[in-house]
């Protein structure tokens, strides 16, 4: 509707500005992406997570191997939560960049369930913190580098012995007289 000046003329209001959508910029969305990611194995939703991942993705989980496409990373995870039914994980940092992302994150757990990585579960509980370096293209995750001490989880499912112990400090000395033992044979046979 029009409004009126002192001097009668009608004028029509000026149009109403109207904000425009904020764009996300990159780095924001790949946090996003990322940040979904791990909300998705935070609730052990395999088929969720396995959506933020290109078919050809692969994963290298340093301390494991490298896992190829999609459906090798969803059956890892799938061996996770059977091997943790009660795992949780949390993003503790995220560090985006236009196409790429660090992530720091902790998952903590029970090893009751199923055997995992040929290891049968031992009722123990789990605290493991790692560091994934993640790539974007298109919206998905092409690659992931995670980084994690394999030696701690080891330690805490009781396959390896407790750090500082008598048992660690045996298992110690017995590989340090191995070595020696495969030292002496080698300067005496020039091998």
């Amino acid at each position: 509707m029009a409004e009126t000046t002192t001097t009668g003329e009608a004028v029509e209001p000026e149009a109403e500005a109207k904000p425009k959508p904020k764009r996300l910029s990159r780095r924001k969305a790949v946090e996003q992406h990322v940040r979904s990611y791990l909300d998705a194995i935070g609730r052990r939703d395999v088929e969720a997570l396995g959506a933020h991942w290109s078919a050809d993705g692969v994963e290298d989980l340093v301390p494991i191997g490298i896992l190829r496409g999609r459906e090798e990373i969803k059956d890892f995870f799938r061996g996770v939560f059977a091997a943790m039914p009660n795992a949780e994980t949390t993003c503790l940092r995220v560090v985006a960049a236009e196409t790429s992302a660090a992530v720091e994150w902790r998952m903590t757990g029970t090893f009751d369930g199923e055997p995992f990585q040929g290891v049968d579960p031992t009722g123990k509980p789990i605290d493991v913190r790692g560091l994934d370096l993640i790539e974007i293209e298109d919206g998905l995750i092409v690659s992931n580098t995670a980084y994690y001490d394999n030696m701690a989880y080891a330690r805490q499912v009781g396959l390896m012995p407790p750090m500082d112990s008598g048992a660690e400090r045996a298992m110690k000395s017995a590989f340090n007289t191995i070595t020696k033992a495969r030292r002496m044979i080698s300067d005496r046979t020039g091998d």
